[in-house]
């Protein structure tokens, strides 16, 4: 693309004047929590949300945390170059982690109901060693993910504004920063919702253009004889009869192999998503990832399978940006396809979608990192090694510092990856070698009360040298021992390294694990408190909340009574979705990359017209359905606090006062003069 569609005025107001705006409704947010449901700013909330969170919020945080930048660029990518199996591979094999992760989240909340980090617990079962040794691969997935997005979106930034790649590295997280510093993980969840929502219209702008009002598309079927145009000319190795219509690629089933391990290490050790498992209610932990995960396929299935085959069918028309050339393999591999395919379909108007589109995807997801990071360094540097005896106030200091300081680092290292000509897609093929090799130690942390603190802690290390090993070498044979950017991120060298990662361990941990057998009891999980418990005030009795409280306990209750009585409550409610959550999520995952895709992989099924106007039609029932999940549900379960807040405003701005709430839900009303009559 020779010139930026957009003025790099455009660029500057989304990435800097829209980051303020959700910086200032924020703050608003905030203070109207404060006001109106009692919700106040100590360490607990900033990092847990009070442990309150419900099943729709959950599900959109979920969407929104999982769609990065490489989601709608790397999976439109990928389409550009194997077809139609590009898209399913992509969304089925990241889909499938957060499903299982349900079945970890539940065993969490039910083993270290206080915890505040995954993190915590790895020290409680094995203590500074095996926490040292999963803080470092906890901190690399942070910073890896970290990095996809911000070298994914300042990249599309760039070509289509004409800013300056630096510039959008430092200024995409600009505004992030501020809303995380005022809201903590409360604030990524409403912002999260608020994404989603946007990038789930856009995703169906695109979709209504390419498949019904697009003058050179307009169709399913006009697509699908455009497509067949394009693999005469150009016709994919490895693909049954080169068609860009059919599941049998094989490049798209190594790259299917390289996106399933590597997203695993980015579900299994981002604190972020166990920063939300800890946050859900315990009603709401195994609903939302489930209610999330399906949601989430939509997005890269239906959105790439629109914008990647978009792009090829319109590469040979004049209205295409590099016309007549194709695009060049950098230009791919940076996710440039999907703002080319933008402007094609829908002008400068697609443009400016496509820029809103992937800073939406860009801040939601760093919000997540940026709590994910803030925790750490709260909980599991500061409290654990430097301040035990840390007040709420000095633990809030800590937080905001970290996600200042990991804003601000992040931006630099994206910098430097561009001026190392290291991009999205080579981060997005590497991950799962640097990380991958501890997800096996850390699932059986929660499963498993034999593996020993030898296995956890050793495991993983060996694997990372076992996979850098598997990569480097691969590439040295491959490429007769030039070792570079581009040879080192080639899918065979990657695939080595990547399956190398996170089969090591299944060997490593058994034979070390019987060397000297743990026998835990998971006691020590159960005993991490949280920063209220540690900061104890005296017992009060707790007001009943109405009537039908009151005649249920008629007995006033102690604080630390009540507690044990939610307690109970919860572990039933765990119990209960434990039984379900092992049998659900492995059919699920089953089902999405094995029953149905393997075979039409199986039998190299070219896509007619009708099946492949099918197939569009289902992806778009589906995002609809995601909808659904994250954007009307969770409004719906929210009413209650919605009704109360805005009931709240209209009281102060008519002079009558605010509703007396506590924990969040109106428990009687009165005016400022009949409480200022009663004392």
């Amino acid at each position: 693309m020779t010139e930026a569609p957009l003025s790099q005025g455009v660029g500057y107001g989304i990435v800097v004047g829209l980051g303020l705006a959700f910086a200032a409704g924020m703050v608003l947010t905030t203070y109207l929590l404060k006001r109106y449901q009692n919700e106040n700013m100590d360490s607990e909330e900033f990092s847990t949300a009070g442990r309150t969170v419900k099943t729709g919020l959950i599900a959109s945080a979920v969407v929104s945390s999982w769609t990065w930048a490489a989601t709608l660029l790397q999976s439109t990518a990928v389409t550009y170059k194997y077809g139609v199996s590009g898209p399913f591979w992509y969304a089925s094999g990241a889909t499938v982690q957060i499903i299982l992760f349900a079945t970890i989240a539940i065993e969490l909340k039910k083993r270290a109901p206080r915890a505040h980090t995954f993190l915590e617990v790895v020290r409680a079962r094995y203590g500074p060693i095996g926490h040292c040794v999963f803080m470092v691969f906890g901190f690399c997935a942070n910073i890896l993910v970290t990095a996809m997005l911000l070298t994914g979106g300042s990249a599309v930034v760039t070509s289509l504004t004409g800013m300056h790649t630096v510039a959008a590295c430092f200024l995409l997280p600009f505004g992030v920063v501020i809303y995380t510093l005022f809201g903590g993980i409360r604030a990524t969840f409403l912002t999260d919702y608020i994404h989603t929502v946007v990038i789930l219209v856009i995703i169906l702008i695109f979709t209504f253009s390419a498949y019904a009002t697009n003058a050179d598309l307009g169709s399913p079927g006009r697509v699908w004889e455009l497509l067949q145009e394009v693999a005469a000319k150009y016709p994919v190795d490895g693909n049954k009869d080169g068609s860009y219509l059919t599941m049998r690629s094989t490049e798209g089933a190594i790259f299917f192999v390289i996106n399933l391990v590597g997203n695993f290490g980015t579900v299994f050790l981002d604190n972020g998503y166990w920063n939300k498992a800890i946050a859900a209610s315990p009603a709401a932990a195994l609903p939302g990832y489930i209610m999330g995960g399906i949601a989430w396929f939509a997005i890269p299935w239906l959105c790439a399978t629109t914008m990647g085959l978009s792009a090829l069918a319109l590469e040979g028309n004049p209205i295409w940006p590099t016309y007549p050339e194709r695009m060049s393999a950098a230009d791919v591999s940076a996710g440039l396809v999907l703002p080319n395919a933008a402007l094609a379909l829908l002008g400068k108007g697609g443009a400016a979608a496509s820029l809103l589109l992937i800073f939406m995807a860009v801040t939601s997801a760093s919000s997540a990192e940026l709590i994910a990071v803030s925790s750490i360094c709260t909980y599991d540097i500061y409290k654990t090694y430097i301040n035990p005896a840390a007040t709420s106030r000095q633990l809030i200091a800590v937080s905001h510092t970290a996600v200042v300081a990991y804003g601000l680092i992040m931006a630099g290292f994206a910098s430097g990856l561009y001026y190392a000509n290291v991009s999205m897609g080579y981060l997005y093929l590497f991950m799962g070698v640097i990380i991958s090799s501890a997800v096996v130690p850390a699932t059986l942390t929660m499963m498993w009360k034999r593996q020993s603190l030898l296995a956890a802690a050793l495991s993983p290390v060996l694997g990372l040298a076992c996979s850098l090993t598997a990569w480097l070498v691969t590439t040295h044979l491959q490429y007769d021992g030039v070792l570079t950017v581009e040879t080192t991120g080639q899918n065979i060298p990657m695939l080595a390294g990547n399956v190398t990662a996170l089969l090591a361990p299944v060997v490593f941990v058994p034979i070390l694990t019987f060397i000297k057998p743990d026998n835990y009891d998971w006691e020590s999980m159960k005993n991490i408190r949280s920063a209220a418990e540690e900061e104890p005030a005296p017992a009060e009795p707790v007001a009943p909340a109405d009537a039908d409280a009151e005649k249920a306990y008629p007995v006033a209750t102690t604080a630390a009574e009540a507690a044990e009585e939610r307690e109970r409550t919860e572990a039933a409610a765990l119990q209960r979705a434990s039984r379900i959550a092992g049998g659900l999520t492995v059919f699920m995952a089953l089902a999405l990359i094995i029953l149905w895709p393997m075979p039409m992989y199986g039998s190299g099924y070219i896509f007619s017209r009708k099946f492949f106007t099918g197939w569009v039609v289902v992806g778009i029932i589906w995002i609809f359905l995601a909808l659904l999940i994250v954007g009307i549900y969770p409004v719906w379960e929210g009413r209650g606090a919605l009704k109360n807040t805005f009931g709240g405003i209209l009281r102060d701005l008519t002079g009558r006062g605010r509703p007396t709430v506590t924990h969040g839900a109106a428990v009687a009303t009165q005016t400022e003069d009949s409480s200022s009559k009663s004392e």
